[in-house]
Order: C-alpha cells, then structure tokens, then sequence
C-alpha cells in the first residue's frame, strides 16, 4: 500500500469509548470527552502536521437528544449546533460526544446560556481548538430545515461496479486537464465504515471545483470504492479533498459530505482551498 493509500495508526486509539460496553452518566461531568488527534489521519495521508494544512474548514455537528433541568428541577430541551475548526488539534470521538450530552440529563443549571457557555468551554479544551456553539429551541424550525444540495447530482451514471476497495486512481481516468470548467457536483452514495466498529456511515457528498474538468463516472467509480473503506468522517473528507487536490490540481476546490445522524448527532465535514468558502448544508436524510 502506498502512502498516499495508507490509513490512520489505530494503535493509537485503543482508550477509545467506540465499540466498547459503558455505562451512561446523567450527571453533569466533563471528563467523558475523548480527543482524537487530528495528526493520526493527516500523517496517513502524508500531511506535515507542523506546516499549513493545503485547505481551510470545519466540522459542524447537529446535536438532536441534549436535555437538562432548569433551577426549578423542570426538564428543558434543545437542539444544538456545533462548529469545530479544521485546525484544532483533536476531533471529538463520537460515542464520548453522545455520553457527554448525557451527562446533562439529571444536572440542574440557571440559564440556556449557561449551558451553552459550557459546552462550547468543554469542547473546545478537549478539541484544543475554536468551538462555537448555538442552542435552538424545538420551535427555531428554520434552521434545521432541509435543503436542496448545490449542483448536478451524478448518481445517474450508469456504470458497472465489482470493486469495492477503495482506490484514488479511480479519478483520474477521463480527467481532461484542458477542458477547464467551473462546476459543482453532489452524490447521495458514499458510504463508508467507521474505524472502530466497522459501522456503515452513510452520507451525502458535495464537491465544488474550478479546473480541468473531472470524468463523472470516474468520480462516482472513486467515490463509491469508499464502500468498505474505515474512516472517520473527518477523515473521509479530507482523503477526497487531498485526493483530488493532489491527483487532479484544481485551481480552487471545496469538499462536503452531510453523513447521516447517529446516536442524536450528525457531523458534516467541509474543507476548501479558500478561506470562508466551505459549505454549510442540511439534507432530509439527516
């Protein structure tokens, strides 16, 4: 396996929470959070963690199971969203996350903004890095309102498939270097498996670009060969973002995948060669 091929050092994740029995706290307690460095996954894909990463962006996670108790003992609810910066050092571990919120069930606290002060303190420690943070109300309806995903969905290729194991080359075939457009294309069919349990992870993908000009059926071809692929969803992302930035050389690219919720949350990865320019998008899968 080239390095260009290689998958994080699992070795360096056996205190993980995923895939192992825990019990579920419900009261307040910080410690449950579980860094995972983001170093693990760039040094797969031969990223030098002590320079500039080739791409900007963030993770935004959607939170749909966080309850607490108000001063009075009267249970509040909410939905919450998450943006956690690329180049914070960590990312979250998913099942940590989940237990976490949890932990607020059983806990009293003054105020909506108090608890928002808190979790956006508590992660950002355990990401190293800048977290926003916003709580909606069940009735704040707009934001969480699906929405159409940008450009031509390509998932009507009519291609045959008999591999599944993932392969970068896959893109390059029919990639006309002369052909320079300016284009966004989306596909409802990645799929991949989660590192550790080698649970499906299901997702949209978004992928915006100004450069010679990519084969559909070859990108469908790469990006359905993550199929059996073990990832986190951060990772998946910036795999295809260093996949295309490095095999195809565009001019500006931008990659986005909306996965689909699990355990209350759902995590939606954007990374761009341009500052401020990463998609932020919601789907009626999630």
């Amino acid at each position: 396996m080239s390095k260009d091929h290689q998958t994080p050092d699992e070795s360096q994740l056996k205190n993980i929470l995923l895939g192992k029995t825990t019990d579920y706290i419900d009261q307040y307690d910080a410690s449950i959070l579980y860094p995972v460095p983001r170093k693990i996954n760039r040094d797969a894909l031969g990223l030098d963690s002590n320079k500039p990463m080739p791409f900007f962006g963030e993770d935004v996670w959607h939170g749909y199971e966080l309850s607490w108790l108000n001063a009075k003992g009267k249970p509040v609810v909410a939905l919450a969203k998450f943006v956690f910066s690329y180049d914070s050092t960590n990312i979250v571990e998913s099942k940590s996350f989940k237990l976490y919120l949890n932990s607020f069930n059983q806990t009293r606290f003054d105020s909506t903004e108090q608890v928002r002060q808190i979790l956006e303190k508590d992660l950002a420690n355990t990401a190293n890095g800048q977290v926003d943070v916003q709580l909606f109300t069940p009735e704040q309806l707009a934001y969480f309102t699906p929405t159409v995903l940008p450009g031509d969905c390509i998932d009507d290729c009519d291609i045959n498939i008999d591999d599944y194991h993932f392969n970068a080359d896959y893109i390059k075939k029919g990639f006309d270097a002369n052909n320079l457009v300016d284009e966004t294309l989306h596909s409802h069919l990645l799929k991949s498996n989660c590192l550790i349990t080698n649970q499906p992870d299901w997702a949209s993908v978004v992928i915006s670009y100004s450069g010679g000009k990519i084969d559909r059926e070859s990108l469908l071809r790469y990006l359905i060969s993550f199929r059996q692929h073990n990832e986190f969803h951060e990772q998946c992302v910036e795999r295809i973002f260093n996949d295309i930035q490095r095999l195809l050389g565009p001019t500006k690219l931008t990659v986005t995948a909306c996965y689909t919720r699990r355990g209350g949350l759902d995590i939606n990865p954007s990374r761009s060669s341009e500052a401020g320019d990463t998609l932020t998008a919601r789907i009626n899968r999630q």
